[in-house]
């Protein structure tokens, strides 16, 4: 029988749910039971996550990096997919997770080789566990507009400060743009940037 701790982050707008001894099987029940919900479930080990629903800063934060990240790519003729919150995980590795925003980079894969997370709470599933287990090579966690990196190094990941994945981006400057109140304004000003340094590479 599973039993229920309910949770009310400082965010008013975002709550979740945990519920413990959670069989895959009625993960899936409940997965049918919210389809057409806002609701999203993490899942690793028999512990589930249901958050709901996403806030306004959640959505703009993820929309905003992933269109500054996506930017950088294109003018470095990087070839990648975009996965955005795709479901990973299965029964057999008991974990299920979808990320806010996921990229192949090269080729498409089965797993993302890099993951975006924005954090507006505290608490609940550590997401890191899931993807270490999935064996995602880099996440990027945003949270109160700062920019933390994990690059996995062979069993566990270790907090970085550049990327692996893209170790000529300037993060610094890519989180200075994703701080900026007006989306529009970010991007082109970021286009600007990175198309000066295209056109005189040091």
């Amino acid at each position: 029988m599973s039993s229920l701790v309910l949770e009310q982050p400082s965010n008013a707008e975002t709550s979740y749910v945990l519920l413990y001894n959670v069989s895959w099987e009625k993960l899936e029940q409940l997965d049918v039971a919210l389809t057409g919900t806002s609701a999203r479930l993490t899942y690793l080990d028999g512990l589930l996550e249901i958050m709901s629903p996403l806030s306004d800063d959640h959505e703009d934060n993820k929309k905003t990096l992933a269109m500054l990240l996506e930017v950088y790519m294109r003018m470095k003729n990087i070839r990648f997919y975009g996965r955005g919150s795709a479901t990973i995980g299965n029964k057999e590795d008991n974990t299920r997770r979808e990320p806010d925003e996921s990229y192949n980079l090269g080729t498409k894969k089965p797993i993302p080789d890099l993951i975006l997370e924005i954090t507006v709470t505290s608490g609940g599933i550590n997401k890191l566990k899931i993807y270490q287990r999935l064996g995602v090579p880099e996440v990027w966690f945003w949270e109160d507009g700062l920019l933390s990196l994990y690059c996995l190094q062979g069993d566990s990941y270790i907090k970085a400060t550049k990327s692996n994945l893209l170790p000529e981006l300037n993060l610094d400057l890519l989180a200075k743009y994703a701080r900026m109140t007006d989306q529009y304004d970010a991007v082109n000003e970021y286009i600007q940037i990175i198309t000066k340094e295209y056109n005189n590479p040091i």
